[in-house]
């Protein structure tokens, strides 16, 4: 097996240097027009040509020569320079290379999940944010999705945008409202590379080098090394095929371009049938993407019949095609986070049986019609009927996956979308996970840590800043104190900013209950950006008018207050708990009303509802039924509703005073 690697290892450098022969001096795309380059540090460039050539960089009137290596690598160093530009770049070798409009500025990378990869046309106010996303010395760059079995150092394609309303719908908004923060108050160049990949794990993200230091990953890297990709797809291809049959590579649903499928007549008895909302990997279909088929049929009473009416069909994973009756009713293309609401025109329905047919077309990942059950109905004036139940379904198109998904093994994307930026200059590192983590939240707490220092490490640029967003809100709320393994993740989270140079951006506050991809990205990208501004680039307050005066700034002004109260210490005082916090800004308030969510608990470990106050900059917790208490906790629930605040308007993180064990101890 290892021949065979090795093998395809050499065939793959022959076969690249063959290209760089061809085209002599090659660079990465992100060496390219429009990029940010790290001001202040030196400015790492690189890239590939024929072995032994000679290469230089000519930047800001200065030129640096080198060789190309035996295998056609080289690299240079430039010198460090302030925040300016544009500027303009030659790469010479046999041929020539100028890139022009770079800027030197502030670069960070931003990674994580779906809430890091979810797009700024699908956040709240998206038409006008985008309409006003005119920054042009912000520059945006989206890494290609890409799973590697071993460490990548080319990347395959990849350019930097200006950053406009032509750019700006497709990009990261949580990565968005990071820069154009930092912007705003910094008015210097912003360099955002978006590097993520929604649903995946933590894990998946590191380098071979530190997920084999970690006894849960080390048997799972070696089983990687024995991986034959060609055997690995013939496999998945044949459980598939024996597991649903043969499937046609064009959807059978259409015909001459008709939806056939569609047609209120058409005989679906010998559809199979799937319970929705709920993915298709959880209802039989797992491994299976491409066109699946959903047919519905609902009786309506003569007072319905041919009025207006509203469907609703929660979420759906990635892009659907809505019929009522045969009639095309709605269509989203692409929006996996959205709730489908399409009208019903006058006169599609009638008395007795209607049909509701969706086409959905899942594009990779979870799949179907997905989300509450609630949200799934047609509404009328004189009712609302329901959907959620069961639904015929049918295939159209099979695509068959014959690929590594990038949560199979650790560190598939750290090979394929990380390794590939580095060394590229960087500030620091921004981040949003963890929701694919939560069931193994106590495992987390090493996950999350080692990640950031491995990064660090090959990073090579000492600890640079790396902030993150902690959970936020999300599921159904509790009515009485329960375990939570979502709470459990964010105390790792928390627990994370030991390490120097961290930060956490607390969302409890903007999630939503009945969706994963909270639409307010916008006060998360500010909460970042708080970090960095008070701890990475000094920004400070005026404590009065002598503050903004530039010689006597340091001595009436304070630092920027960027985080919520973050729980310190406690102290038992009789039948009361005394919390003290750090990060307590302009003093601790209870936002609308009376503290809430604090519940509290003796040595039984049983939790209830307790009475908070703030007294001072402290908490006083207690509940008259518990005499001798020894624990508190806070917001801890999957969705909770704590109020506790500072002066500044940043919410607490949730904690808990106890280290009793969680319901993800031991889970791996």
């Amino acid at each position: 097996m290892r021949k065979f690697l090795k093998g395809w290892k050499i065939l793959f450098t022959l076969l690249f240097l063959s290209h760089v022969s061809a085209a002599q001096v090659v660079l990465p795309p992100f060496f390219n027009c429009n990029m940010v380059l790290q001001q202040g540090i030196p400015i790492p460039v690189w890239g590939w040509a024929s072995p032994g050539e000679k290469v230089s960089v000519t930047f800001n009137n200065k030129t640096v020569t080198t060789k190309a290596g035996k295998d056609g690598k080289w690299s240079v160093g430039l010198q460090a320079m302030n925040y300016g530009g544009p500027y303009s770049m030659v790469v010479k070798g046999k041929n020539l290379r100028t890139i022009e409009n770079i800027l030197i500025g502030e670069v960070w990378v931003c990674s994580g999940q779906s809430n890091m990869e979810f797009n700024l046309s699908s956040a709240i106010n998206a038409q006008a944010e985008i309409a006003a996303s005119n920054y042009p010395e912000i520059r945006l760059f989206t890494v290609k999705k890409r799973i590697a079995q071993t460490p990548q150092e080319y990347l395959e394609e990849g350019e930097w945008w200006d950053c406009s309303p032509v750019s700006t719908p497709r990009f990261s908004a949580v990565a968005y409202f990071f820069g154009r923060a930092l912007y705003e108050k910094l008015k210097v160049p912003i360099g955002l590379i978006n590097t993520s990949w929604g649903g995946t794990i933590a894990e998946t993200w590191i380098s071979a080098g530190a997920a084999a230091k970690n006894p849960d990953f080390a048997p799972m890297l070696e089983n990687l090394k024995k991986v034959d990709l060609k055997e690995y797809a013939k496999s998945v291809e044949k459980e598939l095929r024996d597991r649903l049959g043969e499937y046609a590579a064009t959807d059978e649903g259409t015909k001459e371009n008709q939806p056939i499928w569609a047609a209120p007549e058409m005989d679906d008895q010998n559809w199979k049938t799937m319970h929705l909302p709920g993915y298709i990997e959880k209802n039989g279909l797992q491994g299976v993407d491409g066109i699946i088929w959903f047919r519905k049929n609902v009786d309506l009473d003569a007072a319905q019949a041919g009025k207006g009416a509203t469907l609703e069909l929660s979420k759906i994973n990635d892009s659907d095609v809505t019929y009522v009756n045969g009639v095309k009713v709605g269509a989203t293309e692409q929006k996996a986070e959205a709730r489908r609401s399409y009208a019903i025109p006058e006169g599609v329905l009638k008395a007795g049986k209607n049909n509701i047919t969706v086409r959905v077309e899942d594009l990779g990942g979870s799949g179907g019609i997905y989300g509450e059950a609630n949200d799934m109905k047609i509404v009328t004036n004189e009712k609302t009927i329901p959907l959620a139940g069961d639904w015929k379904y049918k295939i159209g198109v099979l695509k068959i996956t014959t690929s590594l998904g990038p949560n199979s093994y650790p560190t598939l994307l750290y090979n394929g979308m990380i390794n590939p930026l580095i060394p590229y200059g960087i500030k620091g590192a921004i981040w949003y996970q963890g929701e694919g983590n939560a069931g193994r939240a106590f495992q987390y707490r090493r996950v999350f840590s080692d990640m950031i220092k491995d990064w660090r490490k090959q990073w090579n640029q000492g600890d640079f800043p790396f902030l993150f967003v902690q959970l936020a809100n999300f599921m159904k709320p509790d009515s009485i104190p329960v375990e939570s393994t979502w709470a459990e993740l964010r105390e790792a989270q928390f627990k994370t900013l030991a390490l120097p140079h961290t930060g956490m951006a607390v969302a409890i506050d903007v999630g939503d209950a009945k969706d994963i991809h909270p639409t307010d990205k916008e006060t998360v990208g500010k909460r970042l950006a708080l970090w960095a501004l008070a701890q990475d680039y000094g920004v400070t307050t005026p404590t009065n008018f002598l503050g903004k005066i530039p010689g006597l700034k340091s001595f009436f002004s304070k630092p920027v207050v960027h985080s919520g109260p973050l729980y310190k210490s406690m102290k038992i005082e009789g039948n009361a708990i005394r919390l003290t916090f750090d990060h307590v800004g302009g003093g601790l308030i209870a936002k609308a009303g009376p503290l809430k969510y604090f519940s509290i608990a003796g040595e039984d470990k049983n939790f209830v509802w307790a009475a908070a106050k703030i007294v001072g900059d402290t908490v006083v917790v207690s509940n008259p039924d518990v005499a001798k208490p020894v624990a508190v906790r806070y917001n801890w629930a999957d969705n909770p509703d704590g109020n506790l605040y500072n002066a500044e308007g940043l919410p607490a993180s949730s904690f808990r005073t106890d280290d009793w064990p969680g319901v993800t101890a031991g889970k791996r």
